[in-house]
This record gives structure tokens, C-alpha cells and sequence, in this order.
């Protein structure tokens, strides 16, 4: 009767990780909004180009730190003229405690591309850090007016 029983369960395990596994077919990867307004770039397609908001005020602003321990590049979803001369880029990462950001620019007379590089802060290397999604900002200064260019990801 053991035998059965065991067995009866192990079918209904196995029947049940095989229906937990097909429900969640067709969920979609959440995307994270920046601001009221905002769509972020269309990562599922690469496309490069991140939506322009007209609010500066959005998210914890970062500190350029090209310091930083195991950059990756990172899109940005949206981006605002500060002035002139310069732009904040608008993305998601670690809390600023311990992770920071750099860019790299390659401005042309018809686009600035912003490379976007988030990682860990070296101080934070020995230390725990929470991981929770912080929305941040970080202004990037031009070489020139931004004027009618079109600003993308690198």
C-alpha cells in the first residue's frame, strides 16, 4: 500500500511541476516606466533609441564613476535635455550605496550615442549589498549643443 501511495505522489509531483512550468508561457518580461509618459526603448528588437521625457527631476542622480568594479552596458529608457550642452540618461540599476555609472559618447551632427555603464562602487566590494531596482539619472555633458540631434544608445 507504501508503494502505491509513493508512487500515486510522485506522479502528481511530476504532473504538477509540468503544469507549473506551462503557465508561464506567454508572460511577457515586465518593463520598469521611468516617468509619466515614458516607453523604453524596445530592448526585445535592440533598438537604440530611448524615449525623451521632458522631466530632469527623475530618478536618484548618479555620479559619473568610471571607477566602477565589472561594468556592463546597461540601455537607458529615456533621457532629458538638461541644457544645452548637456542630457540626463535615465536607467535602472543598484542602489547608489553600491553601484555607480559612467557614459561614453560619440557625438556625431546627427546623433549622440551614450554608452551606458552600470556596476558595483570598489568601496562596496567587501560588503553586502540589497538588491533592489533604484530608477537613476546621470547627466552627461556635450562637446556641443545637442541642437536636432537624436540621442541613442551605444
Amino acid at each position: 500500500m507504501r508503494v502505491i501511495t509513493l508512487a500515486v505522489l510522485a506522479t502528481l509531483a511530476l504532473a504538477g511541476c509540468a503544469l507549473g512550468t506551462s503557465t508561464n508561457a506567454g508572460v511577457g518580461t515586465p518593463k520598469v516606466l521611468a516617468a509619466q509618459g515614458a516607453v523604453p526603448a524596445d530592448w526585445a528588437r535592440e533598438s537604440p533609441v530611448p524615449t525623451e521625457v521632458d522631466d530632469t527631476d527623475i530618478g536618484t542622480m548618479f555620479e559619473d564613476r568610471p571607477d566602477i568594479v565589472g561594468a556592463g552596458e546597461t540601455m537607458f529608457e529615456s533621457w532629458s535635455e538638461v541644457d544645452e550642452n548637456t542630457v540626463a540618461v535615465h536607467f535602472v540599476t543598484g542602489t547608489p550605496e553600491c553601484y555607480g555609472a559612467y557614459t561614453t559618447l560619440d557625438e556625431t551632427d546627427d546623433a549622440v550615442v551614450i554608452t551606458l555603464h552600470t556596476g558595483a562602487l570598489p568601496e562596496a566590494a567587501d560588503r553586502m549589498c540589497v538588491l533592489v531596482a533604484v530608477f537613476g539619472s546621470l547627466d552627461v555633458h556635450l562637446s556641443r549643443p545637442l541642437g536636432d540631434r537624436v540621442v541613442v544608445n551605444g
